[in-house]
């Protein structure tokens, strides 16, 4: 028998920050565009601050689905919405630094609430 009840999707996104970038990288969410929160599909994000030092900020949003999700990152609000961050890491590459912060996400289906 098929599940019929609803599934939610979950994107986390793992951002690792040098430590000089931190407060840089806070302020961007402070002002954020808000572009993510019209896409369809898209319930709520959580942005998650370390308590231990040297561990990664964890940017957590939730979708209706996969396929929302996907289409977001996708799309020229997810452009919008991370220009800034990516003038960062272009800005440092170009004078030959590491990147401010590095990211990688995973995904899950939430099974239980």
């Amino acid at each position: 028998m098929e599940d019929t009840k609803e599934k939610n999707f979950v994107a986390i996104n793992y951002i690792s920050c040098k430590d000089h970038y931190r407060e840089r990288f806070e302020e961007l969410f402070a002002t954020r565009a808000g572009a993510i929160d019209v896409m369809p599909g898209f319930k709520y994000m959580e942005v998650l601050r370390p308590m231990e030092e040297g561990d990664n900020y964890l940017i957590v949003s939730h979708w209706d689905s996969e396929d929302n999700f996907k289409t977001w990152t996708k799309s020229a609000e997810f452009i919008k919405g991370h220009i800034r961050g990516f003038e960062d890491i272009k800005i440092a590459k170009q004078k030959g630094e590491e990147p401010p912060m590095t990211s990688s996400f995973k995904t899950y289906e939430v099974i239980s609430r």
